[in-house]
């Protein structure tokens, strides 16, 4: 992808969201300094937590932005019901999480935000997946194998519990792995032009 000369700077340290950004043929480098505190109000919409905090990342970023640059920030959600899932702190978390998914319909919810130095836009995707029914042994072998303590929802769809528990998704495969990659094509456009 031609990018015009511009830099991209991908403020995330997940190796999800590099490969996926990578999978658009685009240069970029990596900061991750930030002074954001991802704490959101109890008021917010839960569609609307990840714009919240993906913005919030963007304007934590650690410095200003030069011309030329463009920075993406991203957050990723899990709702369950009512139920808020960001990332478990705790194996005891883990497993509740997974638990709350077993045998349910969730979404996913990933939004993400890119700007430069005049001009600031976020977006956001749902994605719906469906778990079957898993057992406390599949549960316990993956948090343990998988230490998925980095992961909203306590899991990745890309790994053991992705291959073995979910049955159905409607959506795109890649704001459940963090990153909707067809958005950042079609947002990183505006931003060339």
């Amino acid at each position: 992808m031609d990018i015009k000369g511009k830099k991209i700077i991908l403020a995330s340290a997940s190796p999800r969201r590099k490969e996926l950004l990578a999978g658009l043929d685009v240069d970029f480098t990596v900061d991750t300094r930030n002074s954001f505190d991802e704490v959101y109000d109890e008021a917010t919409p839960h569609d609307e937590i990840p714009s919240v905090l993906s913005r919030g990342k963007s304007y934590g970023f650690h410095r200003p932005l030069e011309e030329g640059e463009v920075l993406i920030t991203s957050d990723t959600l899990v709702l369950c019901g009512d139920r808020v899932m960001g990332k478990p702190h705790s194996r005891e978390e883990a497993v509740d999480m997974l638990r709350c998914l077993s045998g349910r319909e969730h979404k996913v919810i990933t939004a993400v935000t890119l700007r430069d130095k005049d001009k600031c836009r976020t977006s956001s995707d749902t994605a719906v997946v469906h778990f079957k029914s898993l057992t406390d042994n599949e549960i316990g072998y993956y948090v343990d194998t998988y230490k998925p303590f980095d992961k909203a929802g306590a899991y990745g769809i890309q790994e053991w519990i992705g291959y073995v528990g979910i049955d159905r998704i409607d959506g795109s495969y890649f704001t459940i792995m963090g990153l909707p990659v067809h958005l950042v094509y079609s947002e990183l456009q505006y931003f060339l032009d």
